[in-house]
């Protein structure tokens, strides 16, 4: 089966940076509802229509294709007593951006005597990246997927 819109697609798959280090090695097969649902960058979806079970394709995506381009606003310098004692630099939390109800996580990138520096890009923010995946599964999606907007697994047990 082809893959095209309202077809349920699983892809074994790798992330690359740029650099050729390997970002995500896809432990898990991706699965995503085809047809511009928002389950895949757009340029995948995309390179993927009218494929079939194994086909490759691998698409260097630049920034604005993946995980945006870096944008330095996002990056915050807050006072260490505003966190909890055990803090690390990598640890994430939500927090919000000043807008109402607008929350987005950030990372904490460095700690520095009574400062904490939080930043609100994704890691992968400005990189390049190589997609590289193989169509593992090609099945058409049921109404109750179409419907939700999201595959639905075996497992995943859902109740809207």
């Amino acid at each position: 089966m082809q893959i095209n819109k309202n077809t349920v697609v699983t892809l074994n798959y790798q992330l690359i940076h740029e650099n050729g280090e390997i970002v995500d090695k896809g432990d898990q097969p991706l699965t995503y509802l085809h047809g511009g649902y928002s389950g895949i960058f757009p340029v995948v979806e995309a390179a993927l229509e009218g494929k079939d079970v194994g086909d490759k394709v691998a698409l260097k995506l630049q920034p604005a294709d993946a995980f945006g381009d870096y944008d330095a606003e996002l990056l915050r310098i807050e006072p260490r007593n505003a966190f909890p004692e055990n803090i690390e630099v990598g640890m994430q939390f939500e927090g919000t951006t000043g807008e109402e109800d607008d929350y987005m996580l950030y990372t904490i990138t460095n700690m520095v005597e009574d400062k904490v520096i939080v930043d609100g890009n994704h890691p992968l923010a400005g990189i390049a990246l190589v997609f590289d995946c193989t169509v593992a599964d090609v099945r058409q999606a049921s109404d109750d997927e179409i419907s939700h907007e999201h595959a639905h697994s075996a497992s995943c047990g859902h109740h809207h």
